[in-house]
């Protein structure tokens, strides 16, 4: 409910406030007042919480990533950034062109990027690496990689090559 009163400085009249309303003062203008009514017992329905099995699961499924994650060597996470974020300039380049594509994805890989690296830094620390070496490593492996392209665009040029050699063939 909204009210609004209009008030001059001769005529004014304040409702009835509570003891732990805001102080009087000599206002003189329009007053706009929000008044809202209790929530109902059954508004409440209307709002659900998510359920505790379903962030349970998730958090299980994040826990075996992260597992299956630290099973692997540094250098197979350093490959497996590499093509992942080969993988996210893919679907860059999908989204300018418009193509069609799952924007799910861009999260995911970036997550999955991201969880990657996080496990990378935290073998740096067990090995009392401080954060200036790890950047100055960091650059380094960045100098190194030698660009390839990522596996949805080699599995493509597969594809098309065995189009090409099907239509040849015929």
């Amino acid at each position: 409910m909204l009210s609004v009163s209009i008030a001059s400085p001769a005529t004014l009249t304040l409702p009835p406030k509570p003891k732990s309303s805001i102080p009087k003062t000599s206002f003189t203008g329009v007053r706009i007042q929000h008044l809202c009514p209790q929530r109902l017992p059954s508004q409440a329905t209307f709002f659900r919480q998510p359920s505790p099995s379903s962030s349970v699961v998730m958090m299980a499924k994040r826990e075996e990533e992260m597992k299956e994650i630290r099973a692997k060597t540094t250098e197979e996470i350093n490959d497996e950034v590499v093509e992942l974020k080969g993988e996210l300039l893919m679907l860059r380049l999908q989204k300018s062109v418009r193509n069609e594509f799952k924007s799910s994805e861009f999260g995911r890989m970036r997550k999955r990027i991201a969880r990657m690296l996080t496990v990378k830094r935290e073998r740096e620390l067990e090995e009392g690496i401080n954060k200036r070496l790890s950047r100055k490593l960091d650059r380094q492996w960045k100098k190194s990689i030698v660009v390839k392209p990522p596996p949805s665009l080699i599995k493509l040029r597969e594809q098309e090559a065995a189009e090409e050699a099907e239509k040849s063939a015929a």
